[in-house]
C-alpha cells in the first residue's frame, strides 16, 4: 500500500516525513498537482459498477486503489504549470484529481472538505469554544459602533486578519498588532475586522496534533518585551522552544476539536497567561512543524510517517501481507 503526498517540490518539511517512510520501507509517491498535464498524469475508469484509477509522476505509476493514505501538505493549484495554464484547466484538473481520490479507500491527512472548513477563523473560534478550549473575547465586525463598544469593554485589544496571509504572490504574512488607545474604528466599515482581547502572555505554545499523538512546545516570552510585542513570528524572544506536557483538560479539548472537525493533523497556537491558562488562538490544519522539531527534538515527522504508513483502525492485514519495517 502506497502513501501519496501532495505538496510542492521545495517542501523541506515533507522531506523530513519521507525520510522516515523510506526507512520503514513504505512506498511513497510525491507529486504537486500544479504539475498535472506537465509531468503528472492521471486516468480513471468507471465500468460495470467498478472504478480503476492510476496516477503517474516522476516515472512511477500507482494504482489509486493501492493508496493507504493521502497527505495533503502544501499542494499548488492544479495544472498551474501546464503548457497553457488557465482557470478552466485548473478547475477541470482539480475536479479530476481530487474527485478520483475521494472515491478511493485511502484515509486523509487532511480530507480536502474538512481542511477547507477548518481554514475559516470564525469557524475555528466557535469550534474551539464548543470543544472546551478557552478563547479570548473576540469580535469580527464591519460595524464601527460595535468595535467602539467592544473596545470600551476590553480596552486592551489586538487586531489580526480574518483569513490569514495576504493573497499576493508569494503570500505575505500579516502580523497581529496591538490596537492603539483612542482608535476611532471608522475604517472597520470598509472590511471585516477581527478584534481580540490581548492576552498578557508569559509564553507561546505550539501544540502539534497527529492523530491521537499530541506534542507541545513552549517558548517563554521576553520578560523585557513591551505590550506591543504580541506576534511571536515578528517579535520572537531569544528563549528556545522547549517540550512541555499538555494539561489533561487541554488534551481532552484538542482531541474533541480534531474528532469533530474530522482532522488527522492540526497545529494549534496558544498564548499562556500568568495563571498558566492556555488561550486558543488558532489551529492551522497544515501548519509547519519543522522549526519545532529541530529545536525540541520532538518526533513530529516520525509520528506523521507512522500515521500515514499504518493501516486504518478497522483495516485487518491478510496473512503474509505485512511488508516493510514497522515505524518505531
Amino acid at each position: 500500500m502506497t502513501v501519496l503526498i501532495l505538496t510542492s517540490e521545495d517542501d523541506v518539511t515533507a522531506d523530513m516525513v519521507v525520510v522516515h517512510l523510506n526507512t520503514a520501507g513504505v512506498p511513497v509517491v510525491r507529486l504537486d498537482p500544479a504539475d498535472l498535464t506537465s509531468g503528472v498524469a492521471l486516468s480513471g475508469e468507471y465500468v460495470h459498477g467498478a472504478f480503476s484509477g492510476h496516477l503517474s509522476a516522476a516515472g512511477r505509476l500507482v494504482s489509486l486503489d493501492g493508496l493507504r493514505s493521502v497527505w495533503v501538505r502544501r499542494p499548488g493549484s492544479a495544472a498551474a504549470r501546464a503548457a497553457a495554464p488557465s482557470a478552466w484547466l485548473t478547475e477541470e484538473s482539480a475536479q479530476a484529481l481530487y474527485g478520483m481520490l475521494r472515491g478511493t479507500p485511502a484515509r486523509w491527512m487532511n480530507h480536502p472538505d474538512a481542511a477547507r472548513r477548518a481554514r475559516h477563523k470564525p469557524w475555528q473560534l466557535r469550534h474551539a469554544q464548543y470543544s472546551g478550549l478557552p478563547v479570548p473575547a473576540t469580535l469580527i465586525t464591519t460595524f464601527p459602533q460595535a468595535a467602539r463598544e467592544f473596545a470600551e469593554r476590553y480596552p486592551d485589544l489586538v487586531v489580526k486578519p480574518v483569513s490569514g496571509a495576504h493573497p499576493q504572490d508569494p503570500p505575505r504574512a500579516v502580523p497581529t498588532s496591538r490596537v492603539a488607545p483612542g482608535t476611532d474604528f471608522a475604517a472597520v466599515a470598509y472590511g471585516p475586522t477581527l478584534l481580540q482581547r490581548r492576552i498578557a502572555k508569559q509564553a507561546d505554545v505550539r501544540l502539534t496534533a497527529v492523530g491521537e499523538c499530541l506534542l507541545a512546545a513552549r517558548k517563554a516570552a521576553d520578560p523585557d518585551a513591551g505590550p506591543e510585542s504580541v506576534d511571536v513570528r515578528f517579535a520572537p524572544s531569544d528563549a528556545p522552544w522547549q517540550p512541555v506536557q499538555v494539561p489533561p483538560r487541554v488534551a481532552e479539548a484538542v482531541h474533541t476539536y480534531l474528532r469533530e472537525a474530522e482532522l488527522a493533523y492540526g497545529a494549534f497556537d496558544f498564548a499562556e497567561d500568568s495563571d498558566g491558562t492556555w488561550w486558543f488562538l488558532e489551529c492551522n490544519q497544515s501548519g509547519q512543524f519543522g522549526f519545532v522539531e529541530v529545536e525540541t527534538g520532538q518526533p513530529i515527522a516520525r509520528s506523521i510517517a507512522r500515521w500515514l504508513g499504518s493501516p486504518a483502525p478497522d483495516e485487518r492485514p491478510e496473512r503474509g501481507a505485512e511488508t516493510g519495517t514497522p515505524l518505531p
